[in-house]
């Protein structure tokens, strides 16, 4: 049985937690597609074509809640075959995730309060690079190369995690004006929210991702 650390768990908490508004947010949906009470607004556009909207938020939860497991070093270094299993099942999740992500912003249609051009091209480009790092993340530890492993797949968590980002800052907003942000402002706060999560992965990347590679090179 695998302990965790103090700060592991901390870790596990935060992730969690930060999580919550999209998770908790998603499964009702999906309880309400399924024939459950109705909680939260009514979108017509998941009334229209389920599929895909189910399809994302259960993939985007298995992602974003299962993938905080592979943060944690206790499960890396000292669970290497649950680590492998998890890792197989968060990569199928992410690019399930981006793919219907990807579906939607194409062809769900958007008024221009929810989705300007801007945004439109953002969750493109996001979406396609989040497809793109899992491969490759996947391709890197075939080859037993973990350092592109790590920074492909904590690159592609950032993009993952974007909508808890963006919950974050639209609360921040909502208390800050006292009003919903819409229009152009609100497709920049939502873009705003992804360029956060990958500078702190570039941060994370450097502070302890490559001194990790440079002692391996050194000792080698």
């Amino acid at each position: 049985m695998i302990r965790l650390q103090k700060i592991e768990w901390a870790v596990l908490g935060l992730i969690l937690v930060y999580s919550f508004i999209p998770a908790f947010g998603g499964l009702t949906r999906v309880l309400e597609l399924a024939g459950g009470p109705q909680i939260s607004p009514v979108n017509p556009r998941a009334l229209l074509a389920p599929t895909p909207i189910i399809l994302h938020i259960l993939s985007s939860f298995l992602f974003c809640i299962v993938g905080a497991l592979q943060f944690l070093p206790s499960i890396r270094q000292k669970n290497a075959t649950g680590h492998r299993m998890i890792g197989r099942v968060i990569a199928v999740a992410g690019c399930a995730s981006a793919v219907s992500g990807l579906w939607m912003t194409h062809f769900y249609v958007f008024s221009e309060a929810l989705q300007g051009p801007a945004l439109y091209w953002v969750r493109i480009v996001l979406g396609t690079a989040m497809i793109g790092l899992i491969v490759w993340a996947v391709v890197a530890i075939r080859a037993r190369d973990i350092f592109q492993h790590s920074t492909s797949m904590l690159r592609a968590y950032a993009i993952g995690q974007g909508a808890s980002t963006q919950a974050v800052v639209g609360i921040a907003w909502i208390i800050m004006v006292g009003s919903e942000v819409m229009g152009p402002l609100r497709d920049g706060l939502m873009i705003f929210a992804w360029i956060l999560n990958l500078l702190v992965a570039e941060i994370l990347i450097r502070s302890m991702l490559r001194p990790a590679k440079r002692l391996r090179g050194s000792s080698s």
